[in-house]
């Protein structure tokens, strides 16, 4: 199964219709159908009720709600974790609702589909305690050439893994490294250690430019309805789903490389690889050593 973790682009999507929302708006309730959601006991959760909102960010694939007093809800969606804005006081959906934080224009709630729920909610206190689920990576659309260059060089990873990967750079999954690799026409499995300036200064204006227009074109569409259909799949994407489909650069046929159930790269063979398609031992190797095992290994 892919993994369908919502990644900054929709991240940042759902922050800007929860600012619409509910910012400056009191949270007058929360229900708790999943009991399992809750991660942290103190403070408690009721102690955000009857607080106001005073603003949203991200951390890492984490969207942070901030309330008067310097309280905060850390909310993270994992794998199939998705938020909707229904009427005020609506209903939680079976099986898949898992909570539902009440405002006076709506309710926001939560689901997560699927047996296996591992989305998260952590209440904290200050800044010391939203520091804690902070996994360190590098803002990719705040730093420099530098800062990105030197990252990379500290990873020592394959690319894939290494723009993956939460402690080295914020935000960025499965699905759009994928579309990074593509637009800078470099194979996800070159050594960090084995890149040249020049494509390292390509990988970066990459990471901006596709970020950048798909954040862009997200949030657009946040601001006139709430994104209620959020998917690491988008049809006007290069190559990530796009196994056997067409290349949009060169029309060969978009390739594929699963690993441990959970976790797939796609790329264009002419594009990224000078033809050669990935799947020998010496792959299989190097994925084990480098593949995450796990899912909170990308967040």
């Amino acid at each position: 199964m892919l993994s369908a973790m919502p990644e900054l682009p929709e991240i940042e999507a759902y922050l800007a219709a929860l600012r619409r929302e509910t910012e400056g708006r009191v949270l007058e309730g929360v229900r708790l159908q999943s009991l399992f959601l809750l991660r942290s006991v103190e403070p408690p959760l009721e102690t955000a009720v009857g607080r106001r909102v005073t603003g949203y960010s991200r951390l890492g694939k984490r969207i942070v709600m901030a309330l008067e007093g310097e309280l905060y809800l850390v909310l993270h969606l994992m794998v199939t974790g998705r938020l909707r804005w229904r009427k005020r006081g609506a209903g939680l959906p079976g099986k898949a609702g898992l909570a539902a934080f009440n405002f006076p224009g709506g309710s926001l709630i939560l689901t997560e589909a699927g047996s296996r729920k591992r989305a998260s909610l952590f209440v904290v206190q200050g800044a010391a305690g939203l520091a804690v689920h902070d996994p360190g990576g590098l803002e990719p659309l705040e730093c420099d050439l530098q800062a990105f260059r030197t990252a990379l060089a500290e990873a020592h990873h394959t690319l894939k893994r290494a723009l993956t990967d939460p402690r080295v750079f914020s935000g960025i999954g499965n699905a759009w490294s994928d579309e990074i690799l593509f637009e800078a026409r470099l194979s996800p499995f070159k050594r960090t250690r084995d890149l040249g300036d020049e494509e390292s200064g390509r990988l970066f204006a990459a990471v901006r430019s596709v970020l950048e227009h798909w954040r862009d074109r997200y949030v657009s569409e946040a601001l006139q309805a709430f994104p209620d259909r959020v998917s690491a799949f988008h049809e006007d994407m290069a190559v990530h789903g796009r196994y056997r489909k067409p290349c949009p650069r060169c029309g060969a046929p978009v390739q594929r490389i699963a690993f441990a159930t959970r976790h797939e790269s796609n790329y264009c063979a002419a594009c990224q690889t000078g033809g050669r398609l990935l799947a020998d031992r010496a792959l299989s190797r190097l994925l084990h050593d480098d593949w995450p095992k796990t899912l909170e290994e990308i967040e």
